[in-house]
């Protein structure tokens, strides 16, 4: 089916009641890397058994954190084939800091569809709630969809950061596990480009890739880490642009540039050159 954007932008999406616990915010931690010193202190407060500290891009994951099945991307004038999609950006802007366990409801709608002319973006906006209706987070999304442009939509406005003319003042060296994506899956990504080679090539590509949100939380993590003590409650809000794959196994460099209310990231890829991964990065602080 053709994307439709007079029925898709605006459209309301199922809404959403899930909880999780200590165990899953652990686990999606150690999925993006945290804790790989058993040793270090403030890196196993990410593991903590009753009260783990909770990185803002845990709520990438947070409702969909059970699921077992691969996602399909339809919705209301859109129908499109899994194969053809890779995430395109991602912003998470936390209210508060987010509790270690839960109960909360989600409920996205459709805001934007882009005509990229070979290809379609689709933009979604969610916002999350407490059981007491108070917001936890919001959520900004889109979708890249190869061979789904041409359909006369408005092309959309460009959303490109002005990195400083200067050198980073921070540069971080961020591995990857060769089994990284198979562990990242069980946080509830079940799309087999991450897991199935025969899926990958099929897709375009010479091997399962890593999930755009694990690397989009493996840098958020890292530089929390290293630039701001360990304090993710000092991220108010952590947006990016996937500006390119990632193997599972490779190792990033993430470029920091720190400004007094905010940091500008770029992360790329050390074993291709110096690939672009992570582009228009952006974490503003809070306090």
């Amino acid at each position: 089916m053709p994307i439709d954007p007079s029925v898709a932008v605006g459209a309301e999406l199922p809404e959403v009641t899930f909880s999780w616990t200590a165990s899953d915010v652990a686990l999606y931690h150690l999925a993006v890397g945290a804790a790989r010193d058993p040793l270090d202190i403030e890196g196993l407060r990410y593991v903590d058994d009753a009260n783990p500290k909770v990185l803002p891009t845990f709520a990438t994951v947070a409702a969909t954190f059970h699921a077992t099945q691969a996602p399909a991307v339809s919705f209301p004038g859109i129908d499109i084939d899994l194969a053809k999609v890779v995430h395109g950006s991602q912003q998470i802007t936390a209210h508060r800091p987010l509790p270690p366990e839960g109960k909360a409801t989600t409920r996205k709608r459709i805001v934007e569809v882009q005509d990229k002319g070979t290809a379609a973006v689709i933009i979604s906006e969610g916002v999350t709630v407490d059981e007491t209706g108070e917001p936890l987070w919001t959520e900004r999304s889109s979708i890249f969809a190869k061979g789904e442009g041409g359909f006369g939509g408005e092309r959309g406005a460009s959303s490109k950061v002005a990195y400083p003319d200067r050198d980073p003042d921070r540069r971080l060296s961020v591995p990857t596990l060769p089994n990284q994506a198979l562990l990242y899956r069980l946080c509830g990504d079940r799309n087999p480009l991450h897991s199935d080679p025969g899926f990958a090539e099929r897709a375009g590509f010479p091997r399962p890739i890593l999930h755009g949100l694990c690397t989009y939380g493996s840098v958020c993590r890292a530089v929390v880490d290293e630039v701001l003590d360990g304090e993710v409650t000092r991220v108010a809000d952590f947006s990016a642009t996937f500006a390119g794959v990632v193997f599972p196994g490779e190792t990033l460099d993430v470029a920091v540039w720190d400004e007094p209310d905010r940091l500008l990231v770029r992360a790329s890829v050390i074993e291709r050159d110096d690939a672009a991964a992570l582009g228009n990065v952006v974490l503003d602080k809070r306090g």
